[in-house]
């Protein structure tokens, strides 16, 4: 039987890591194709941090609650789900409502467990595999042989990212803030990692690919990188950009979009519409799935905090010395 209520994380207000408190809620019940889920461990992310901030609210109908990715076991079943049965351990895309003993998820954007995960290593892997399938090889249509540029190497998107397009078959690069990170970086695959303390990247990336420059970058800085990456891109080059740490109000010279037929875009995934988020997690499951059971991509976990000290999490976060996701353990 499960308990009436939970204990859970909340923002007492927008700020800093020390506004996240501890509190108790009643365990919320599935709707129609939805299952619960019994948190093991919930994944941070970087728009955990901007909400927290008061600056990435929650989309209507979406838990207030903090947290977009989970891994648990089923504990019970709305109407029309299907696939999974109590007691199945899975990992889940949520809209909110991860900082939680209990958490519900939509059956479509919910995965089995990769084989030979733990559910902490799992909790890892959602917000970030699905942002990285999306942005890369949806948006970008990275394919085998082509460059591609991370910046941001380090983080939990960066190093996901550069595992997984090194192995479909492209050639990565990244853009990191240490030399500790540079070594961390090649070692996940990346044939080079620039430190941009120490060099220009632009230049770095020229050299690297014999002046062909990178077919698709992957940006989360914003500011001055916006206009730079216009000068790193290859001959109709893709730039993805997912996020904007430095800013995203810059003025850029644009005639390098004309002339070297460059593609801009961006996206975010917590307001994309269900069908799209199920079709991802399809995908998802069948190309990403199978490179992590074979152990070509995992997660790579910073470290762990318990659920009540979420606070100390999101302290780690913001440090920029961390490199790759930090989780929550529930249970």
């Amino acid at each position: 039987m499960l308990p009436k209520s939970m204990t859970v994380i909340e923002a007492r207000e927008a700020g800093g890591p020390e506004v996240l408190v501890a509190g108790e809620r009643p365990v919320p019940t599935p709707g129609p194709g939805e299952v619960l889920i019994e948190v093991a461990a919930a994944g941070i992310n970087r728009p955990d941090v901007l909400q927290r901030q008061g600056l990435y609210p929650p989309p209507k109908g979406a838990s207030d609650l903090l947290g977009l990715e989970v891994a648990g076991k089923v504990v019970a079943l709305g109407q029309d789900a299907t696939r999974f049965k109590q007691g199945d351990e899975v990992c889940a895309l949520v809209n909110g409502g991860g900082y939680a003993e209990f958490c519900v998820a939509p059956e479509a954007t919910t995965l089995p467990v990769p084989d030979g995960l733990t559910l902490e290593e799992a909790a890892a892997l959602p917000e970030t595999v699905f942002t990285v399938w999306h942005n890369v090889f949806e948006r970008a249509t990275l394919k085998p042989g082509e460059w591609l540029l991370v910046h941001g190497g380090g983080s939990g998107i960066g190093t996901t990212a550069i595992q997984l397009a090194s192995a479909l078959g492209a050639k990565v690069m990244a853009t990191v803030g240490s030399a500790a990170k540079v070594k961390d970086c090649e070692a996940l695959g990346a044939i080079r990692a620039i430190n941009y303390r120490a060099e220009d990247y632009v230049e770095a990336v020229r050299e690297i690919t014999s002046g062909h420059g990178a077919d698709v970058i992957l940006d989360m800085v914003g500011g001055d990188y916006i206009e730079r990456n216009l000068k790193a891109a290859a001959l109709e080059g893709r730039i993805v950009q997912i996020a904007f740490l430095k800013g995203s109000k810059v003025e850029i010279d644009l005639i390098r979009l004309m002339m070297r037929r460059l593609t801009l875009t961006g996206s975010t995934l917590r307001v994309q519409p269900p069908e799209t988020k199920a079709r991802m997690a399809q995908a998802i499951e069948e190309r990403v799935w199978p490179l992590i059971a074979e152990g070509k991509v995992k997660p790579i976990i910073d470290s762990t905090f318990k659920l009540v000290d979420a606070a100390g999490a999101h302290k780690r976060i913001d440090d920029p010395e961390h490199i790759g996701k930090i989780v929550l353990a529930v249970k």
